[in-house]
């Protein structure tokens, strides 16, 4: 891979970082405690609300996730190693780097 489409990927992963930042920052109040105050939401609303909250941790645990895989897609970029399969040591086909940032392993690799 050359410098050229390393930068491209670099900015992809860098861009995707920031988006993952933002969506956790917005999504850091409906993680919050549901109030259990029976006078200011029914019993329904109260389980609306906790699951609601419970989504919420989900998708947050999958941006943390995300967010440590694209981390160490950099630190494989720094070392040199970045698009070349943990396993085999081929070149990543480009358009699974492109749908999956992250990736570590050929398809090959990957599905075997």
């Amino acid at each position: 891979m050359n410098a050229e489409e390393l930068q491209y990927f670099e900015r992809l992963i860098r861009t995707r970082l920031i988006a993952l930042k933002d969506a956790s920052e917005a999504g850091h109040e409906a993680q919050s405690v549901v109030e259990l105050d029976q006078q200011a939401v029914g019993r329904l609303s109260r389980m609306d609300a906790l699951q609601n909250q419970a989504m919420a941790k989900a998708q947050q645990a999958r941006r943390d996730l995300e967010a440590r895989r694209l981390q160490a897609a950099l630190a494989r970029m720094r070392e040199g190693e970045y698009g070349y399969c943990e396993d085999c040591g081929e070149p990543i086909a480009h358009g699974r780097l492109e749908l999956d940032l992250a990736a570590s392993k050929c398809v090959s690799c990957a599905s075997g």
